[in-house]
């Protein structure tokens, strides 16, 4: 193994981590069930959610297609290395 599939590999691994770690903290599709069951949210912690789950959707999308390119740059420039 050459130190570019090292280094590609440690950065590969941390953005696998990364993505789990932000996958976890969003919340789930039907997060808003709760107002059937007779669960009250305030109007403003309601667009606090919303905003935060927003952002971690989009930072994950971010994340994800990094990752792709990574793994799709790692496999065309080891077989030059």
């Amino acid at each position: 193994m050459s130190i570019f599939e090292i280094i590609v590999s440690i950065v590969l691994i941390l953005i696998s981590l990364v993505i789990i770690a932000i996958v976890l903290l969003q919340q789930g599709r039907q997060a808003n069930i709760g107002a059937i069951s007779g669960a009250m949210d305030s109007f403003m912690d309601k667009g606090k959610a919303r905003t935060w789950d927003q952002r971690l959707s989009k930072f994950t999308k971010v994340i994800a297609i990094a990752f792709f390119v990574l793994v799709l740059l790692g496999m065309i420039l080891s077989n030059f290395f």
